[in-house]
């Protein structure tokens, strides 16, 4: 039994049914606790995140950085190459079907996400004159294991910073290496190069990068994906049938018998849209812990939109790309499938168009999740502990463009799918707390005067 195979049966048992329960199950847990906020409050969510847009925001420092700044970071993180590679590769496992699950699991996941975002805001600490916080410091604070929060952060650095980064460096020096020629190592090294310069300036470098290069990189990809969806417009609701009908359908993976291509669908869709938005793993949490806003309840909903913008709207493009073009039947598989999609509109331009989104989904996602791990890293040694941290980093994003993309997204799910339990531990055992925090938003923050509210008692620092 080689390699490959070992961590595919790994795998196999750690996404199963009661890992797909667990995480489902925690959103919709959230969901029926918070009575459908996510409905309820989205029109808030959506004018609050959205409506001061074009507002000079607060410069990111020591006391953290502005709620869009925050969102930014958290969005720079989930739209990376889970939304390229990773979408492609849950159409290609699990069939068209996979993309329904992965609905699911974002529908259900901004109650989760929204819990993780509170829990995060209300237990913050003060490490070397810098706000940081995230699961570490919820389960440390909030369930009083130091234990069960240094399992957490070990395995976040592990699948973020290390195995995570692996996953973005590899697919995009498989995509320039597609389009360009360009060999895989060397573009490791450009991107160690960027990422470098960028993280050494601290947060106020890292909100700055993500706040300006987010929207840019999000709006260019959403524009790309409907030009090729409506030249094939004739297609749009096929393939809307086929991601609905085979959600369900023992033909959704060719050869399966009944049964198990509703399971692959399911835990490739999870799987794919877990990797992609987060929700439940204990990632973004960090960026919105500290988020400068007056009640947590403000950032949980901000950290809402951030699932829909990933799931809902760019993983959905690429999907419908992939569908309505036919690439899905070509027998491709990750950032290759994406590209047959795009080139089946643009042409050879299709290829570099991917290549482009690709190089700065990833870095920006590498920046992110740097900074989240860096905070495991604070939690852990201390200050001492990130320059080291640094330099691994680097390391790992150069040697993540010799692996082959099959072998690094099973290794990133292994520790990804480890890293959700710690998590979601501290969520269900912290729920009443949500669930609190959530009433005193809604019954006393908005009703009366936001403008003059504070929460600095609910703060923990």
């Amino acid at each position: 039994m080689n390699f490959s195979t070992v961590i595919e049966y790994i795998n196999s048992i750690l996404w199963g049914p009661p890992m797909l329960i667990l995480l489902v199950g925690t959103g919709v847990l959230f969901t029926i606790r918070l009575k459908g906020l996510q409905v309820r409050q989205f029109k808030r969510a959506f004018k609050q995140t959205f409506g001061g847009l074009f507002k000079k925001g607060d410069r990111a420092d020591a006391d953290g950085m502005s709620s869009f700044q925050a969102l930014a970071t958290a969005i720079a993180a989930q739209v990376g190459t889970g939304n390229i590679a990773g979408v492609a590769t849950a159409v290609a496992s699990g069939g068209p079907g996979a993309v329904f699950w992965m609905w699911i699991s974002g529908f259900f996941g901004m109650g989760t996400i929204f819990a993780e975002a509170i829990l995060a805001q209300l237990h913050t600490e003060r490490k070397d004159g810098e706000v940081t916080g995230g699961p570490a410091y919820y389960i440390k604070k909030g369930l009083g294991s130091k234990l069960l929060a240094s399992i957490f952060a070990v395995l976040l650095i592990i699948a973020l910073g290390f195995m995570g980064n692996m996953v973005q460096s590899s697919s995009i020096a498989e995509a320039t290496y597609t389009a360009f020629g360009m060999p895989k190592f060397l573009t490791g090294i450009i991107i160690a190069v960027i990422v470098g310069l960028i993280v050494i300036g601290g947060v106020a470098r890292i909100a700055s990068f993500t706040e300006k290069i987010v929207p840019i990189m999000v709006t260019f990809y959403i524009i790309g994906s409907l030009t090729i969806i409506f030249m094939h417009y004739e297609m749009i609701l096929p393939a809307f049938q086929m991601i609905f009908q085979e959600a369900f359908k023992s033909s959704a993976v060719a050869g399966g018998v009944v049964g198990v291509s509703i399971k692959e669908a399911m835990r490739y869709g999870v799987a794919r849209g877990l990797f992609s938005n987060e929700a439940g793993m204990g990632s973004t949490p960090h960026a919105h812990a500290v988020a400068k806003v007056k009640h947590p309840g403000e950032q949980g909903l901000t950290a809402m939109i951030g699932v829909v913008i990933d799931t809902g709207v760019v993983c959905t493009m690429t999907a419908l790309v992939i569908l309505t073009t036919d690439a899905f039947s070509s027998g491709l598989f990750g950032t290759q499938l994406t590209q047959a999609g795009f080139s089946a509109g643009f042409g050879s331009f299709g290829v570099t168009f991917i290549a482009i989104c690709l190089f700065f989904f990833a870095i920006s996602t590498i920046i992110s999740w740097y900074y989240f791990a860096e905070a495991n890293i604070k939690f852990l040694f201390g200050k001492k502990g990130v320059m080291p941290y640094q330099i691994l980093v680097l390391i790992f994003i150069v040697f993540g463009t010799s692996m082959t993309a099959e072998i690094v997204w099973e290794l990133a799910d292994v520790f990804n799918g480890l890293m959700v339990i710690p998590n979601l531990i501290a969520l269900l055992g912290l729920g009443s707390l949500v669930v609190k925090v959530t009433k005193d938003y809604e019954e006393n923050f908005l009703l009366n005067n936001p403008a003059t509210y504070t929460t600095d008692h609910h703060k923990k620092n």
